[in-house]
């Protein structure tokens, strides 16, 4: 049976960077993760596991927090990549 790939060495950083991003955002709006999970239809546990980067959150997932929090996803992802590679444009070169 066939595996996907190892994935690049670039990738768990910015998927941790990316969670604490999505922290961030919730706590500048005073909001809980049970408030986030409330607002956007989904459980407590996938978002913790989206913030603590336990999976790879969906679009789906991604557009229902961002919405929660009233924000775009542009706006939820924009600092993923930044905080990760320490660029300052949060453009991060991939070899």
């Amino acid at each position: 049976m066939p595996t996907d790939p190892p994935l690049p060495d670039w990738v768990v950083p910015r998927r941790q960077a990316l969670g604490r991003h999505i922290a961030r955002q919730r706590h500048a709006r005073g909001r809980t993760v049970d408030d986030v999970a409330e607002a956007s239809g989904l459980n407590r546990k996938t978002v913790m596991a989206a913030e603590n980067a336990q999976d790879v959150p969906s679009l789906v997932t991604l557009l229902l927090i961002a919405d929660a929090l009233g924000i775009s996803v542009s706006e939820l992802l924009d600092d993923g990549p930044a905080a990760a590679t320490g660029e300052a444009d949060g453009r991060a070169t991939r070899p």
